[in-house]
């Protein structure tokens, strides 16, 4: 039973159905095609305004491209130390920023605050300093949390203040839209995003997710980046129908509210068990659980699959759950932790 990424999960059917309709017959290359056209449509709806929509192939690309739009090569991303942006994509920010600099920052459950980040801020106007010009933050969070809108708005107004602009990683952003119960426009353009990178992979998609620009002015260049950086599709409706059938009917916040549950249901077990210990609180689809190191190593052996958290040697293991993941693999899961450390004890 694999619990070490929601990338590990398949593509929902609904997707799969839309990509075999769209592969009936010619159209246009390169997004010039019909089905691209109502993408942009129905995101404005979803966000109630007007946006201009990018859709890429990847994550990493849909990251280091936004931020490339709101950085100069001289300037700085502020973001957690542990940031997907920082420590998961090989330089990619840094790359096609052409040279801005990520400064971490520290704070509980992998999320900042406008604290953390004035106390990192550098002298504007000193030519010998990287230039202060984006914060990103990462939606749900690398360990599992959700910023809430009242948070979301008090760095929208610290990044106004500053004279950054404000970026935000949604690789789960479909997890916290459903663990907030919110719209998604209250937690994005309302409270001071700029740019969003709306990812889908993660949550039933094959391979699809998309910049969002809240003011189309700020996207003038961005196709020629999209191009530049490998990323304009040339059948792009295969791109755009993931994310029209994502969008359609509900099915994106449909499997995240699932993939939630499942993990509140595995952190609810968890919390029962003595000898197991959560690090972080469970918010949206991540549970992050301290075990004796006998224990990881017997549900290793078993055939469970995850993630130690902080090293080989960490005796913390990442459990992710997906839209896929069935209840009776979380009591399976579950089941086999509470039998190991039953062993330990006698």
């Amino acid at each position: 039973m694999d619990f070490s990424s929601d990338n590990a999960a398949g593509a929902s059917p609904e997707i799969l159905a839309a990509l075999e309709a769209v592969n009936r017959g010619p159209a246009t290359a390169y997004g010039a095609d019909d089905v691209t056209a109502r993408l942009e449509r129905r995101f404005a709806a979803l966000f109630e305004r007007e946006v201009a929509v990018f859709p890429v192939a990847t994550g990493t690309a849909a990251n280091a491209l936004a931020l490339a739009a709101l950085t100069p090569p001289w300037g700085i991303v502020y973001c957690h130390e542990d940031a997907h942006i920082a420590v998961d994509e090989c330089g990619a920010p840094e790359f096609f920023t052409g040279g801005a600099k990520l400064i971490g920052v520290a704070g509980e459950h992998a999320k900042i605050t406008p604290a953390g980040i004035a106390a990192r801020l550098t002298e504007r106007g000193f030519v010998h300093h990287a230039q202060p010009a984006a914060i990103s933050l990462s939606q749900s969070t690398e360990a599992g949390a959700v910023y809430a809108a009242a948070e979301l708005a008090s760095m929208g107004e610290f990044a106004r203040r500053e004279r950054l602009l404000l970026h935000v990683d949604g690789a789960r952003f479909g997890n916290a839209v459903a663990a907030l119960g919110c719209t998604p426009a209250d937690i994005t353009w309302r409270v001071g995003v700029d740019a969003l990178s709306f990812g889908a992979t993660k949550n039933g998609a094959l391979a699809a997710e998309a910049v969002i620009f809240f003011d189309p002015d700020r996207a003038r260049d961005f196709g020629y980046r999209r191009k530049r950086g490998g990323h304009l599709v040339s059948k792009m409706r295969f791109l755009a129908a993931q994310l029209e059938a994502y969008l359609e009917d509900g099915l994106w916040l449909r499997n995240a509210r699932h993939s939630n549950a499942m993990a509140a249901r595995l952190a609810a077990a968890l919390v029962r068990i003595d000898g197991a210990r959560l690090r972080h609180p469970v918010e949206a689809n991540e549970v992050f659980v301290e075990l004796p190191e006998p224990v990881i190593v017997a549900l290793a052996a078993q055939g469970f699959k995850f993630y130690r958290w902080g090293g080989a040697n960490a005796r913390c293991i990442r459990l992710v759950t997906s839209f896929a993941t069935a209840a009776d693999e979380v009591d399976a899961l579950v089941a086999a932790i509470r039998h190991q450390i039953g062993r330990g004890k006698n």
